[in-house]
């Protein structure tokens, strides 16, 4: 029976003691890594190179639009207007809350100011109030990237808009 004592005895203190010790790994700060691993499609992302737009004119883009459908596109042009064509179509939706769109002159057509609403040009709106001063005929570059071409049209997103110069503004004649 003395001996049954003993191996109990011992029994407990041995569990005390590893209970003790998985309780005190568990309270220690976590190991930190001075040089983490950095996966392949990370440093992939991290590296990858800056998007490239293909130079584009637009009349030539809205005669045959298929080819440049899912195309990442730029071109210069001259500022027609803001408008709210083509926002909330569904089969090539962008929300009227989010977007504006606006057009740009014909560029085949010089004896009149001709817009190109065959071009559907989503800008964001926040984007497109650091823009609300400009007047029909500024020029600007766009580059972004054609999502549609419902109706026959290219519909794109712009996601850079730069604007090259500006006229002087014009009094209206009294």
């Amino acid at each position: 029976m003395n001996k049954f004592k003993t191996l109990s005895l011992a029994f407990i203190i041995i569990l005390g003691l590893g209970i003790n010790t998985f309780s005190h790994a568990a309270q220690q700060a976590p190991v930190r890594i001075k040089n983490p691993i950095i996966p392949a499609a990370t440093k992939a992302i991290a590296t990858a190179p800056a998007k490239t737009y293909e130079a584009v004119n637009p009349v030539v883009m809205v005669d045959n639009p298929k080819p440049y459908l899912n195309k990442d596109i730029k071109f210069k042009a001259k500022f027609d207007k803001y408008s709210t064509l083509g926002l909330d179509y569904k089969p090539a939706f962008r929300s009227s809350e989010k977007y504006i769109t606006f057009l740009i002159q014909r560029n085949d057509v010089l004896t009149h100011n001709v817009p190109l609403s065959e071009l559907k040009i989503f800008l964001d709106r926040k984007e497109a109030e650091k823009h609300i001063d400009l007047n029909s005929g500024d020029e600007i570059e766009v580059a972004g990237h054609v999502f549609s071409n419902a109706l026959g049209d290219v519909w794109m997103d712009a996601e850079k808009f730069t604007v090259i110069s500006t006229q002087a503004k014009t009094e209206a004649k009294k």
